[in-house]
């Protein structure tokens, strides 16, 4: 009897056939349409817990205004033991992938196997990183990214040290900063702890800043290439005609500036009470004092945890309300008199606690006491409330003819401490405020700055004893658990 086709063995050998090559396409196909996805529409997720794989804002801000390519050499050499160089410029190169200009480019080069390269791009040392963007370049040695302690590498600056080298090589026009000087004014050229503001204006050129001083009582002009004017704890008046510069710089100019005063002289002895109205700026003739133990450090520092959401105090506030230290401090608030509208915006970023007051009579060596109507206590109605300020950002946007948009104005920020950044005093948190208050006044508001990363260590520590243990352990435990796995198989399938 014939069987039909479809019915017979033959039939189902084909279709079981059929059935086996049409699995095998769908297997191929579903790892190739896997393999297409991931490369073109690929996510990254950095699950580390000091996030060692993501570049920081700043420097992603950075990359994102970069016009002109780079690339970056390494010389690294096959023993050394950098895996978070080699890690970093992999993101710098990921991040700029996309990009048809401003893109970052790498190469290792072996200096002594490859002599034909290193002689044409004139680099014979090891373990060193060249940055070349058209003619310029810069060389990093690979203990410059890296800080020690008791002779082991600690922390690790890479991130921030290879951004200011790229922005060194591939944007050949710098902002330049001036420090005030002729007014008793802390110095950019001075190294002291109490005095000098050499740290701080490392920290700018770092990070493509040019810093140089200008003396308004000799030059009587603000220089014409100035992105922004500091001025650090004055002790002594502004004449009229600096005032006047001053004013018209910020104004008419739409400067910028950062204003450090320290208790003591008051505003008007100093000249700078109209400078600071017209920005709607408060400055208290006082000394904030604070009661409260949890909010002052053993050597009598005053700590600072409320902050308001602002480009300045943003990166405090993402870690946790870090606090910030202050010595001597005063009162610093919007003008409550000050006119509202017209494009300015004065807001206290930074305050003290609900306990403290501003004492008017301090005198050292007496017990301070807070005195009704004649101390400086909190205004009803002002942001933030039931607390003094101590730092406020001023900005005014011009609004020209009613239109929907608005033109670039004048910034400036006012700390109520005079060493915020002196040398002595510059840590971790006062740093971030002060590069994060250059940054939102110069327009970089969306750089971050860069904190440094701890270099984490991982040791496996043995003793004789367990190195026998483990080794018997691999020579027999394992060997053995096999076996009886196999005699149990071997077992059951007798049975």
């Amino acid at each position: 009897m014939n069987l039909p086709f479809f019915e017979s063995f033959r039939a189902v050998r084909w279709l079981r056939t059929l059935n086996l090559i049409l699995q095998a396409l769908l297997f191929v196909s579903l790892f190739g349409g896997l393999n297409y996805v991931a490369k073109n529409h690929a996510w990254r997720f950095d699950l580390t817990r000091q996030r060692k794989f993501s570049l920081s804002p700043e420097t992603l801000s950075y990359l994102h205004n970069l016009d002109r390519p780079v690339h970056i050499i390494m010389t690294l050499s096959p023993d050394s033991d950098n895996p978070e160089v080699r890690g970093l410029i992999d993101e710098y190169v990921y991040a700029t992938e996309d990009r048809s200009t401003g893109r970052i480019t790498k190469e290792t080069l072996d200096v002594y196997q490859n002599r034909r390269r290193s002689e044409e791009v004139g680099i014979e040392q090891a373990d060193i990183i060249a940055l070349l963007s058209g003619d310029k370049r810069r060389i990093v040695t690979v203990s410059e990214l890296y800080t020690l302690k008791q002779k082991q590498r600690d922390s690790f600056h890479g991130e921030q040290v290879l951004t200011a080298a790229i922005l060194d090589v591939a944007m050949p026009n710098r902002q330049k900063i001036y420090f005030l000087s002729g007014h008793g004014e802390l110095r950019v050229d001075n190294a002291d702890a109490q005095a000098g503001l050499s740290a701080f204006a490392d920290q700018l050129k770092v990070r493509n800043f040019e810093v140089d001083a200008v003396d308004l009582t000799a030059t009587r002009k603000i220089p014409a290439d100035a992105s922004l004017l500091v001025a650090v704890a004055p002790q002594s008046s502004y004449a009229r005609a600096e005032q006047e510069l001053l004013r018209q710089y910020l104004g008419t100019n739409a400067g910028r500036m950062l204003l450090f005063i320290s208790p003591g002289m008051s505003t008007a002895a100093l000249g700078l009470d109209d400078l600071l109205l017209d920005w709607g700026v408060l400055v208290q003739n006082d000394r904030i004092l604070d009661p409260a133990q949890e909010n002052m450090a053993e050597n009598g520092d005053l700590l600072i945890r409320a902050f308001v959401a602002h480009p300045i105090t943003k990166t405090l506030i993402e870690l946790g309300n870090q606090p910030l230290r202050l010595g001597a401090a005063r009162t610093v608030m919007p003008d409550p008199g000050r006119t509202l509208g017209g494009g300015l915006s004065t807001v206290a970023i930074a305050a003290t606690s609900t306990n403290a007051w501003g004492e008017r009579g301090f005198r050292p060596g007496v017990v301070p006491k807070y005195d009704p109507g004649i101390d400086t206590r909190p205004m009803p109605g002002m942001e933030p409330a039931d607390r003094l300020g101590v730092i406020v950002a001023s900005e005014r946007l011009a609004v020209r003819d009613n239109l929907p948009f608005s033109v670039r104005g004048g910034k400036m920020v006012v700390f109520g401490s005079g060493d915020f950044i002196a040398n002595g005093r510059l840590d971790t948190a006062s740093l971030l405020v002060a590069l994060n208050a250059v940054n939102w006044t110069v327009d970089r508001d969306k750089q971050l700055s860069i904190p440094p990363r701890p270099v984490e260590r991982f040791m496996l520590s043995l003793s004789a004893a367990d190195f026998t243990r483990l080794r018997y352990a691999l020579m027999m435990v394992l060997p053995g658990a096999a076996m009886m796995l196999g005699l149990l198989v071997y077992w059951t399938r007798r049975t």
